[in-house]
């Protein structure tokens, strides 16, 4: 969606277009991203409620969450192994642009382990967090 470059009465306006889309721009700039590490395998359906929630919260501490184990099993396979690793291997991308790793629950699953890994080889700050998102600790 984005930013109407016509005014209420349906006239171009070029002016307040840009200033709106600045302001867009300015308030997503000042948000910090990070990555979201939890369970997907197993229990699928909660795990993918669990991880929404987590998304939820992470943006009412004014922050753009990527969570790839929500994006992904939308176009690839997770029972393919190959198509699986494939995610794993793009959200190892996404992982290195995020300013932290939020880590949630006490159950670490060979993704995640897979994905903080990746942090600390990145020297990525990591944050655990409950499944109740209470934070555990400081960064790590």
């Amino acid at each position: 969606m984005g930013i109407n470059i016509y005014n209420k009465e349906g006239y171009i306006d070029p002016t307040a277009h840009e200033a709106l889309s600045n302001v867009d721009r300015e308030n997503m700039v000042n948000k910090k991203i990070v990555f979201i590490c939890s369970p997907y395998a197993g229990d699928i359906e909660g795990n993918t409620e669990r991880a929404k929630r987590y998304g939820r919260f992470a943006v009412s501490k004014k922050r753009i969450p990527i969570i790839p184990h929500l994006m992904y099993p939308q176009f690839l396979y997770e029972d393919d192994p190959g198509q699986r690793k494939l995610g794993i291997e793009m959200g190892l991308v996404l992982l290195t642009k995020c300013w932290e790793v939020w880590v949630f629950g006490d159950q670490i699953s060979e993704g995640m382990a897979v994905e903080i890994d990746k942090a600390k080889k990145h020297n990525i700050p990591i944050r655990y967090f409950t499944i109740a998102c209470q934070p555990l600790g400081g960064t790590r």
